[in-house]
């Protein structure tokens, strides 16, 4: 008898290429009779802009809400924006890739199929991924303050380099001279971190990253520290204000504003299929190692 299993959907509302995907999706969940709670402004998306008719179990408007399984249907920031509402539940999500790269969101929709059936099957694997924890020194808490990509710290309106000062268990480390810096999770370091000079870091370990944007230093690299460590920053800057962004998500900080960044108490749970693997997708998506002379 097929297990009763609630999936809880959730999707980017600017792919119109998607609608195919989501009625293959929606379809071959009806058929296993399981709950479908999809995320309010991508069920109006769904039903208003594409015109299904799509039979829902449920609407989620916040993050206090349950499932088995999270599907996210986009490129890898809906995914993100998934992982950020999941936040401590440690439930499964499964990226569906209807975006452009696709690292996190590695299910192509040719795949869905098998995806399903492989989830009722019992027929996959859970990867956990690091998430940071970014604290604020002047009291105040970001609506978002968990990262499972990174945190960058960067400059904000002008053209002139900030310094940031950095100290990891109280012990000063250096002050960069840059237009940023990235403190990025294993999953974080094939996206910003990686485009800036940042080095490839395997998510079935867990250190913390440290890439400089555009330091005014030629005996500055990035460096790689373990997880276990607090990170504490400053930072100078001549508007006197800086960017924190965290998954993407920026807001202006006072230079008078220090962070302090840890890991999270929890992990991010990553569904994967078993044939799907880390490795194989450097080499399918990034091209790893091809010799574009063959």
């Amino acid at each position: 008898m097929t297990r009763k299993l609630r999936f809880a959907l959730f999707g980017n509302i600017y792919q119109a290429k998607k609608s195919v995907a989501v009625q293959k999706l929606l379809c071959l969940l009806e058929e296993h009779e399981a709950d479908i709670y999809i995320d309010a402004s991508f069920y109006d998306y769904l039903t208003s802009t594409l015109l299904l008719d799509v039979h829902a179990t449920g609407l989620i408007t916040t993050a206090d809400f349950d499932a088995d399984i999270v599907v996210s249907m986009g490129g890898d920031g809906t995914f993100l924006e998934a992982a950020s509402r999941v936040g401590n539940k440690r439930i499964p999500i499964l990226g569906i890739n209807m975006g452009r790269l696709g690292f996190l969101a590695d299910i192509s929709a040719d795949e869905i199929d098998a995806a399903i059936e492989g989830i009722y099957n019992e027929d996959y694997s859970i990867e956990e991924r690091s998430v940071l924890w970014v604290e604020y020194s002047d009291g105040h808490t970001s609506p978002h303050p968990y990262a499972l990509n990174e945190v960058a710290v960067l400059k904000r309106d002008n053209s002139s380099m900030i310094s940031i000062r950095i100290c990891i268990d109280g012990e000063y480390l250096t002050t960069y001279q840059a237009d940023g810096l990235i403190i990025n999770t294993p999953t974080g370091s094939t996206g910003y971190a990686l485009s800036v000079g940042g080095p490839i870091i395997s998510p079935h370990r867990h250190p913390i990253g440290l890439v400089p944007v555009a330091p005014h230093s030629l005996n500055v690299r990035p460096l790689t520290l373990c997880d276990d460590i607090t990170i504490e920053l400053g930072v100078e800057s001549r508007s006197h204000q800086y960017l924190v962004a965290i998954d993407g998500r920026s807001e202006s900080c006072s230079e008078d504003t220090k962070l302090i960044i840890r890991r999270a108490p929890y992990p991010i749970c990553v569904l994967k299929r078993p044939e799907s693997s880390f490795f194989k997708t450097l080499r399918n998506k990034l091209m790893w190692g091809s010799d574009i002379r063959e």
